[in-house]
């Protein structure tokens, strides 16, 4: 089987974990990340974990990697310029946009809209019109179409797409523009909006296509160089990357629909926590992946993530699946102060980021921020991992003085203070995603991870009622081994836009049947056995006259067992749940999707040796550190040399290569089969 490397690339750092498919073995390696070139910090790592392992690259048979280089394009807007062809009569498609303006009544006063991401003068109409049947109304005037890319070539634009009416019921029209376009702007990559998104709605299916063609540039130059920097090291393995949706898909793919990865990096903490949540026998998972910037919180139940329709980056909506992950500015590095007008203290979202970072970390920082609280209240130990990490406790605590003095507090409150606060901003953030969809938090465990989410679970999952609080084996690469431990997905679908009381099962059976053999094939050319490729099917009803879907998971036998009305009394449960209510109306069914799936990465977890319960031989030093009002005695352990079943009586602290756990006072944790760390009220 060969060795496969998960990579995932911070802001911060990129996280390497190197998995021997054969063992279970693994090794981890964090190297600071590169933005100007973020393969540059690839390489540095690889080079680096295949000396850890003994192993030369071309020892790996898979490279799988979480990325934001396409987030990142659309929110610094250095995506390409775009040339947009459109139906003639609907030149102003990207500029009448949908007439949604986010905050309260007079919020369009002070809305700054966002600029298309094709400019009006880089839009262009021909003549041609396909029905919503699908029929040609009217034929495509071909010396138009070579006059208007003729237009688009002349203003030097980088990425073309193709959007036009009705264009998801017959693809004919673009196809042929596509063709002529690649003739006339040899080299210029062309997105179709046919085959993007096959979905009406011409608004949502033009933006999508407009996001793909505009980071595509960006992203193929990207792959394109990781590719070489690969070759020259002599890894001659498949490289793949992660999914907005937590699947993968191969590099190739990714060059041509990057509109599927630009939530490609929260993604993998989700996977990750799934395969652990897996091996540890919990399937209700609230996820908390606290980094240096921000905090991003996901839902799994029954070992399923929620996902949700659209990806939302900055303002960009766009149609694409993507696992429902919400981010909150609240992080390691998020800065506290007290604003003169309220006296009343803040925390975030403004980030001391890497550099200058915590002042903790001696590297010139000033602000006092969440990491600097921690140190002071003796969370995180000056003194890490036998004094290779140094942390600058007394400019710490000048720091967050300066918060206390402005409070007229004492220093070890104004810490908790801040502590607190992120807290409350963790668990509004958790909120959204459960309580707010009708998801109650006790039923859920509460996995921490990213650099500092082990040291802020603990107290998070007493404000959600969620036990136990995990912190996970490499709860800061865990990204990483989301990377590693997920499989190629593909999706696509088909609007259908009929009546339920007008629809035969066998109808929508035929049509999914038909979209699942083009998907599959998708699959398969990458490389997989057809054997090997599981398809899922989604339907998305709603009542009719409704603006939203909800989409629904069914087999084909579901279908063609239960019908139509199986499939509609569903639907009534999961509205009732979502809304708290039904209505009386005729429900429509809008649109068919089909999902493959390649074969799951049964990658083994290496268990533990048992220990006697006792962790003593784990112990590093007697700790003292502010809880509940006081100073109180702690200890501090080695979480490397853990053992199955040791228990743990909070407070306490475990440390480790990429993050420090705390265990908080009347709690006590205990060390699972495979080294997870398992946190419950005393």
């Amino acid at each position: 089987m060969g060795y496969r490397l998960g990579v995932d690339v911070g802001g911060t750092f990129t996280d390497l974990l190197l998995f021997d498919d054969a063992s279970g073995a693994f090794w981890r390696h964090k190297t600071p990340s590169t933005p100007q070139d973020s393969s540059e910090g690839i390489v540095t790592g690889l080079d680096a974990i295949c000396a850890q392992a003994g192993i030369a690259a071309s020892d790996i048979s898979y490279l799988l990697h979480g990325t934001t280089v396409a987030t990142n394009a659309v929110l610094e807007g250095k995506g390409a310029r775009v040339g947009l062809v459109t139906t003639e009569g609907h030149r102003h498609i990207m500029q009448i946009a949908r007439s949604y303006v986010p905050g309260g009544l007079a919020a369009w006063i002070v809305w700054p809209k966002p600029v298309p991401l094709a400019a009006l003068e880089d839009t262009v109409t021909v003549k041609g019109r396909i029905s919503a049947a699908g029929e040609e109304v009217r034929p495509l005037d071909e010396t138009d179409v070579r006059q208007a890319l003729g237009a688009l070539k002349e203003r030097g634009v980088e990425a073309i797409t193709i959007s036009l009416i009705n264009a998801y019921a017959n693809g004919d029209h673009e196809s042929r523009i596509g063709t002529l376009a690649r003739e006339i702007m040899p080299g210029v990559p062309v997105s179709l909006s046919h085959e993007i998104l096959p979905e009406m709605q011409e608004y949502e299916r033009t933006l999508t296509t407009v996001a793909n063609a505009a980071v595509r540039p960006v992203v193929g130059k990207y792959i394109a160089s990781l590719r070489n920097r690969l070759a020259e090291r002599g890894m001659a393995g498949k490289l793949s990357l992660l999914r907005s949706d937590g699947g993968l898909m191969s590099s190739a793919k990714a060059e041509e629909h990057p509109v599927n990865i630009l939530m490609s990096g929260p993604a993998g903490g989700v996977t990750g926590a799934l395969w652990v949540a897996k091996h540890s026998g919990f399937s209700n998972i609230l996820t908390l992946d606290v980094g240096g910037t921000s905090t991003d919180v996901a839902l799994i139940e029954n070992l399923e993530p929620r996902r949700a329709r659209t990806t939302d980056v900055g303002h960009l909506s766009v149609r694409a699946s993507s696992l429902d992950v919400k981010t909150v500015g609240a992080g390691g590095g998020s800065i506290a102060y007290v604003p003169e007008l309220t006296r009343a203290l803040r925390v975030g979202p403004q980030s001391a980021g890497a550099v200058p970072g915590p002042v903790a970390y001696g590297k010139g920082g000033s602000a006092p921020t969440v990491t600097d609280a921690n140190v002071v209240l003796g969370y995180l130990p000056e003194n890490l991992l036998g004094g290779s990490f140094q942390l600058d406790r007394e400019s710490a605590a000048k720091a967050v003085q300066t918060i206390a003095d402005a409070l007229g507090i004492d220093l070890m409150s104004a810490a908790r203070g801040i502590i607190d606060i992120v807290n409350e901003n963790m668990f509004g953030a958790l909120r959204m995603i459960s309580v707010q969809q009708g998801y109650d938090p006790r039923h859920f465990a509460l996995m921490g991870f990213g650099g500092a989410g082990p040291l802020h679970v603990n107290a998070v999952a007493r404000l959600m009622g969620s036990w136990p609080a995990i912190s996970p084996v490499s709860p800061g690469v865990l990204c990483a081994l989301g990377d590693a431990t997920t499989r190629m997905r593909t999706e696509t679908a088909r609007s259908f836009s009929r009546l339920a009381q007008d629809t035969d099962a066998r109808d929508l059976v035929s049509m999914l049947s038909d979209i699942a053999t083009q998907i599959r094939a998708e699959l398969e050319s990458d490389g997989l056995n057809a054997d090997e490729v599981d398809t899922e099917f989604e339907i998305d009803v709603r009542y009719a006259g409704q603006a939203f879907e909800v989409p629904l998971t069914t087999t084909l036998d579901t279908l063609e067992r239960d019908g139509i009305e199986g499939l509609l009394s569903r639907f009534d449960a999961e509205h009732l749940r979502l809304f708290t209510f039904n209505m009386e109306t005729p429900h429509e069914i809008v649109n068919l999707r089909a999902v493959a799936l390649g074969p799951v990465l049964n990658l083994p977890a290496a268990e533990l040796p048992h220990g006697d319960g006792n962790p003593a031989a784990a112990k590093i030093r007697d700790h003292r550190l502010w809880m509940d009002g006081e100073e109180r005695s702690a200890i501090i352990y080695d979480r490397s040399k853990l053992k199955q079943g040791d228990i743990i009586p909070g407070p306490a602290i475990v440390i480790e290569m990429d993050s420090t756990t705390l265990i908080e006072n009347g709690c006590v944790a205990r060390v699972d089969a495979f080294g997870n760390i398992l946190i419950y009220l005393a």
